[in-house]
């Protein structure tokens, strides 16, 4: 009995993800001596900063510090989710508050005639469905709505793309 116990608190260690290993007022340093050097920092308007470590184009995950201006964590947070995502505000947002809050996005393309760029991000809904959630620019740059769909880099012959 003993032995399943270790090997379930073993099993559910190696299940914690990166974000969240690391907590509050935590040197940012400390993030990247176990991460590594962040692959995107953005410097916020109140003098705050991001760091980002994303696994697009091909990944559905990216770790986001929201660290202090005296380098401290703030929060931590994977930032490829719904509850992230609907935190958008349509009109109000540009493509710079997207990129801070969700980095680069793993796809970028131009629609002409609706005069729309769209930002795609992978992710997974609910831990089963890998999806796609675009952001929509009208040429000012200004967010214009958003859309999320199946990610067709998954889907299989019946249009399953559920983790397996």
């Amino acid at each position: 009995m003993t032995l399943l116990a270790c090997m379930a608190a073993l099993l559910l260690g190696a299940c914690a993800q990166p974000w969240e290993s690391f907590q509050a007022g935590e040197p940012v340093s400390a993030v990247v001596a176990r991460l590594g050097p962040p692959r995107e920092v953005y410097t916020l308007a109140d003098g705050t900063r991001r760091l980002m470590w994303p696994t697009q184009p091909m990944g559905e995950v990216t770790t986001a510090v929201h660290a202090s201006a005296d380098g401290k964590v703030l929060s931590v947070r994977q930032v490829l989710q719904p509850s992230e995502f609907y935190r958008a505000r349509i009109g109000k947002w540009t493509q710079q508050d997207v990129l801070e809050h969700f980095g680069q996005p793993a796809e970028k393309a131009y629609f002409p005639l609706q005069k729309r760029e769209v930002w795609s991000y992978r992710f997974l809904q609910d831990g089963q469905w890998y999806q796609l959630y675009h952001f929509l620019f009208d040429d000012a740059g200004v967010l214009r709505g958003t859309q999320q769909s199946p990610d067709p880099l998954h889907e299989r012959a019946g249009g399953d793309n559920v983790v397996m």
